[in-house]
């Protein structure tokens, strides 16, 4: 997918600079990187819109976990580049959802991929209904 086939509207877009711990042997980015990479951008898309995750361990007994994760490597990334990761979801369930994701280093596309998240008691860690809000914004969101 790239961003004129990617679901929704415009993507959360959220800034990385590769460091030297990202690299490998060879000068470029781990591919399991690209997961947290992908992550921090989950991240700060949640907190942009509203909803801390550890305020929503403490206050509402949550947790989100990756349950999947389907990426595809393109181009690779190198010490110093300055990447752009992308969170564009779809339509949020009552406990879980997917959202795409891009890491892009200018108009080049590295790496893309699925994740689903899954909604979680903070105690049991049994799936969970996530709050009326969260649905309501995430759905928005989309």
């Amino acid at each position: 997918m790239d961003q004129s086939t990617s679901p929704g509207g415009p993507a959360f877009s959220f800034a990385v600079r590769v460091y030297w711990e990202d690299t490998d042997a060879g000068g470029v980015v781990f591919y399991a990187n690209y997961l947290k990479f992908f992550e921090r951008a989950r991240t700060e898309w949640l907190r942009h819109l509203g909803f801390e995750q550890e305020r929503l361990r403490h206050e509402q007994r949550m947790l989100f976990v990756v349950t999947r994760t389907e990426l595809q490597y393109r181009a690779p990334a190198r010490l110093d580049d300055q990447l752009r990761v992308t969170v564009r979801p779809e339509p949020a369930g009552r406990a879980s959802l997917v959202v795409h994701q891009q890491a892009w280093r200018g108009a080049t596309l590295l790496a893309e991929g699925s994740i689903r998240i899954g909604c979680v008691d903070a105690d049991s860690f049994r799936p969970r209904r996530m709050p009326d809000e969260l649905i309501n914004t995430l759905s928005q969101a989309g």
